[in-house]
């Protein structure tokens, strides 16, 4: 793995806005190099807009997104986008899906079938790269999406709801494949959902995110296992999301974020 470490983010004061709309207003924010921070949010609160301006996607109205002290003003290899749809290119395989950053850069074409390869065995698809996306299930292009954006090792990746459209149990599988895979990778992360156990299993710390910028912002007790989840420390941590939610505690999935 690279020896590169993670970005190290921060929002001062920003606005930003969405079809000429004001969606994000003096929002404030510091993500610490290679966490894991969750955002969470009520619908329309400018979740998806706050990674599209990290991204560099979308030009603050006001205030300052910031990697590593510099200004962000567009985008940059350093930032990976990671969707809910796969957006794998459909007439790519798999492993030349995987290839595609190493290209855009310019890695030798040797080097970059031998990454590719070694991704996709990290992410459980060995002997599948030659399969075509519309080959494999949602969770197989899911993995290989997974693999895409980690292969150009970018110093942050930005997902936004990536497991959303998956059935509970892939879901699950996706989640415990995320958590392993960032064991071996320096990458700061910022995951959005609309989930909060999801939230909880896979963050360092998790903001709520509303109409007044961070409201709540809560540490996650470690380590992430599957088995610390009903522990007094997990569900305090689980109340306080959720009040700021102003959800009762109930079924996570009814929460409307």
């Amino acid at each position: 793995m690279s020896a590169r470490t993670g970005l190290a983010l921060r929002v001062d004061d920003v606005a930003l806005a969405h079809g000429g709309e004001p969606v994000v207003r003096g929002l404030n924010l510091d993500v610490r190099p290679g966490e894991v921070f969750v955002v969470v949010g009520p619908s329309g609160c400018g979740k998806s807009t706050l990674l599209r301006g990290l991204a560099g996607l979308l030009p603050v109205a006001a205030g300052s997104v910031r990697a590593d002290g510099a200004a962000v003003t567009g985008p940059s290899p350093d930032r990976a986008l990671m969707f809910q749809d796969d957006a794998l290119l459909p007439w790519r395989t798999a492993r030349r899906n995987i290839e595609l950053p190493l290209a855009i850069r310019r890695v030798p074409r040797r080097e970059r079938r031998a990454r590719a390869d070694d991704w996709l065995a990290r992410v459980g698809l060995d002997g599948q790269g030659h399969r075509l996306p519309a080959q494999l299930s949602g969770g197989m292009r899911q993995r290989v999406q997974l693999a895409r954006t980690l292969a150009g090792e970018p110093r942050a990746v930005l997902m936004d709801e990536p497991f959303g459209a998956l059935d509970a149990q892939t879901r699950g599988a996706m989640q415990r494949l995320l958590v392993d895979v960032l064991r071996t990778t320096p990458a700061t992360v910022i995951f959005v959902t609309h989930d909060v156990d999801e939230a909880l299993f896979l963050g360092d710390r998790v903001a709520v995110l509303g109409d007044d910028g961070i409201g709540t912002l809560v540490d996650v007790p470690h380590p992430r296992d599957a088995a610390t989840r009903g522990t007094p420390l997990i569900r305090a941590a689980r109340r306080a999301i959720l009040e700021a939610l102003g959800a009762p505690e109930t079924d996570l999935r009814s929460v409307p974020c």
